[in-house]
């Protein structure tokens, strides 16, 4: 049986260095609590499931062992995001990690739970490439099969924190690959996005 891997991207958690966005409505105190918050409770939603090995990827590297990580971040693999823009880092694990599908996820969007992951391996079972897209025209969730390294110039290009970031990165996968989608999620990036998050309950997978 080929062996999932989920890769959980993360920041370290740490005053004014996080969801900045968010940061300029709400104030920095707000948006690291919310960023915590939302980090450990899916660190604690996906660490114990036995249908993938849990992968943390902070960035800076420094910050691997430091301080402000959640207790449950200890359930983790730990991995360096390294250098590079988005793109580049999202693809390093596909190129480094043990052989077997690899799905990464974004540590800041509340909604993502155990039941969604897996999903979205089993949408690999059957496609090359799987996107949890966003409602703002990003993505919360990127997977490969991995049958292939990574094609050159993958996500090269693309236009992050845009509403063209799925577009352009399906438009970098190989000509002809397959690819599955699971559930649309919202972000939260702004003041506005969190205020709509607290008007309305937690969706369930």
């Amino acid at each position: 049986m080929m062996r999932n891997h989920l890769v959980i991207f993360a920041r370290q958690p740490r005053l004014g260095r996080v969801k900045r966005r968010l940061a300029a409505g709400v104030g920095d105190v707000a948006a690291l609590r919310f960023y915590r918050t939302t980090l450990t409770d899916l660190l604690r939603r996906v660490g114990h499931d036995p249908r993938w090995t849990l992968w943390l990827a902070v960035t800076p590297d420094r910050a691997a062992g430091g301080r402000g990580w959640p207790r449950e971040a200890r359930r983790a693999r730990i991995l360096l995001q390294d250098g590079g823009d988005l793109g580049a880092r999202m693809v390093r694990p596909w190129r480094t990690l043990p052989p077997g599908r690899v799905v990464v996820v974004g540590s800041d969007i509340p909604d993502v739970d155990a039941g969604r992951v897996a999903a979205a391996f089993r949408v690999l079972g059957r496609c090359a490439y799987v996107f949890g897209p966003a409602e703002d025209g990003g993505y919360w969730l990127v997977g490969a099969r991995r049958r292939a390294p990574p094609p050159p110039g993958l996500f090269a290009g693309v236009r992050w924190s845009t509403a063209h970031a799925l577009a352009d990165s399906l438009a970098t996968l190989p000509r002809g690959a397959t690819v599955g989608f699971v559930d649309t999620l919202a972000d939260v990036d702004d003041a506005a996005a969190l205020a709509r998050r607290r008007d309305r309950p937690v969706t369930k997978s």
